[in-house]
C-alpha cells in the first residue's frame, strides 16, 4: 500500500445474512459422516444422507496464523436437527494458547455455547440474535443449534490462539445437550 492511498476493503459481510465475501475468505463445511464421533447415537447418523451438512465456517485470516497481536473473524452456521436427541453441533475445541480469549456473537437463529473448563465442568450459555458471548483463555467451546433455523455465529478471536480438538476428539466434553421434554438440557 502507498502512503495517502485510499483503497476498499477486500471483504464484506452481508448484513442480513452474515454471509462472508472476498477472495480471502476461507470456507469449510463439515457433514455429519465427518463428525459422527461427537455424537452419543454414533450410528443414527446412518439415518440421514451422507451429504448432509452439520455445519460451515467461513474465516478472513488477514495475517498468518499464528502472528502475535492479529486478529481472526469467522461466521460459523450450523443447521438444525438432530442426532437421536442431541442437536446438531460443532465438533469443540480448547486454544492452543491457552491464554487466548475469544468472542462469539449470535446473529441468527437459537442455540446454545457450551462450555468447558479444564477440570472438566461445563455450562451453557444461549445464543440468540444480539447476544454476546465472551470465551476465557483455556476453556473449550463448542455451539449447538437448539431452533428450527440455521443458527448463525459470528466470531473474532487471536491469530495465535491455535486450536486443539485433539483433546476434545479424545475425551469429549463431560456433558451433552440433549432435548428432554421438549427443552434443551445439559447432562
Amino acid at each position: 500500500m502507498k502512503a495517502l492511498e485510499i483503497t476498499q476493503t477486500p471483504v464484506f459481510v452481508n448484513l442480513e445474512s452474515y454471509a462472508l465475501t472476498g477472495a480471502p475468505i476461507q470456507n469449510q463445511q463439515r457433514k455429519l459422516t465427518e463428525i459422527a464421533s461427537i455424537f452419543q447415537d454414533e450410528a443414527a447418523v446412518k439415518d440421514f444422507p451422507a451429504d448432509q451438512l452439520a455445519y460451515t465456517v467461513q474465516s478472513w485470516l488477514p495475517v498468518a496464523d499464528g502472528t502475535a497481536g492479529g486478529l481472526f473473524f469467522g461466521v460459523s452456521t450450523i443447521m438444525p436437527g438432530k442426532v437421536g436427541n442431541e442437536y446438531f453441533m460443532t465438533k469443540g475445541h480448547f486454544h492452543s494458547q491457552t491464554d487466548r480469549a475469544e468472542f462469539y456473537w449470535g446473529v441468527k437463529g437459537k442455540g446454545m455455547l457450551i462450555l468447558m473448563d479444564r477440570s472438566r465442568k461445563t455450562w451453557a450459555e444461549e445464543v440468540f440474535p444480539g447476544s454476546l458471548h465472551y470465551i476465557g483463555g483455556d476453556v473449550a467451546h463448542r455451539l449447538a443449534n437448539t431452533g428450527d433455523e440455521n443458527l448463525v455465529v459470528g466470531a473474532c478471536w487471536p491469530s495465535d490462539a491455535g486450536h486443539d480438538y485433539e483433546e476434545i476428539a479424545i475425551n469429549g466434553f463431560s456433558a451433552r445437550l440433549m432435548e428432554i421434554n421438549g427443552k434443551p438440557t445439559l447432562v
